[in-house]
């Protein structure tokens, strides 16, 4: 944790509503005049995707599970030192995991693989990452104490493997067999490497869908976002004032005395009413700290890779 360099580290899967939470902060920071470095955590993985292949085989042969959820897929011991290098200096190294074939043409590169390593913008206000692992502590590695705020996209398993499932077979041609298979051998990595970081994150938002999703493999269409209401859990450290938000957010409610029920319809504007005064006052600390009083206009904001 930095007040003079701080983290915010989204931890959890494209599909569970992470799109939302990285459009509130970004009106966030145009508004607030912030410009911050985004980290797409598929970086640190281990392995391209063709030795990912033959490493997964391989780990099958002798027994052992091999996928990007735990450790052994990934770099967590670079991911840390990232952390801590932006810290302390508000610098680092960073480079791309090639997921699409657009973004592979840009870098004329294959997809799959990775760019080089470089250093990132120097002149920035905030580190935001997202990713699988923005809380994780494993094998002496302990991630989890460096972000300034934390934040967790919880998953809803079911909801979770619908997208998973549609995405692998409508968008790479993987067969259903194949696709199940996958979503086993991701379990034991999910159990133990996944789901505890949730007890370690500031805040988290968790899509519930209102639909039936008991069964995940069959052909029904994934929730939309209206047809799913959102749960906020918060810890003590970041602790709002609820009647404020339960009277600027249409139809929320509590459950619990840390628990906020949003309708889907609300989303995006409980997501920022909610982080808004903790970006706020984290840049404002930083600035302090830094000697900034003012901001040149053509500076820029929002995010940049």
């Amino acid at each position: 944790m930095s007040v003079k360099h701080p983290i915010v580290a989204i931890t959890g899967a494209m599909e569970s509503g992470s799109v939302s939470v990285i459009q509130a902060l970004e009106r966030i920071f145009y508004r607030e005049r912030v410009k911050a470095v985004y980290i797409d955590g598929s970086a640190f993985r281990r392995y391209d995707r063709t030795a990912m292949r033959d490493e997964v085989n391989k780990a099958k042969a002798e027994g052992r599970v091999l996928g990007h959820f735990g450790p052994d897929g990934n770099h967590l011991d670079k991911l840390e030192s990232l952390f801590v290098e932006y810290a302390t200096s508000g610098q680092g190294s960073h480079r791309h995991y090639l997921h699409t074939s657009a973004q592979a043409a840009k870098y004329g590169q294959a997809v799959g693989t990775f760019t080089p390593w470089e250093s990132m913008d120097s002149d920035s206000d905030l580190l935001l990452y997202r990713g699988l692992h923005g809380a994780a502590v494993a094998d002496g590695i302990n991630i989890a104490q460096h972000p300034d705020l934390s934040i967790g996209i919880a998953p809803n398993a079911n909801l979770e493997w619908m997208a998973k499932i549609q995405h692998e077979i409508h968008d790479r041609g993987v067969a259903l067999d194949d696709v199940k298979n996958g979503l086993l051998n991701r379990l034991h990595d999910y159990v133990h490497h996944i789901t505890p970081q949730f007890m370690r994150t500031h805040i988290n938002f968790q899509l519930i869908p209102l639909v039936d999703t008991s069964d995940p493999f069959a052909a029904e269409p994934v929730p939309t976002a209206d047809e799913c209401y959102l749960i906020i859990h918060f810890c003590d450290k970041y602790w709002p004032d609820f009647q404020p938000l339960l009277a600027d957010i249409p139809g929320a409610f509590m459950t619990r005395r840390n628990t906020m029920v949003v309708p889907s319809s609300k989303m995006l504007m409980a997501i920022e009413l909610v982080l808004m005064p903790i970006i706020h006052d984290l840049i404002i600390a930083s600035r302090e700290v830094r000697g900034i009083t003012d901001v040149a206009e053509d500076r820029g904001a929002g995010l940049c890779a």
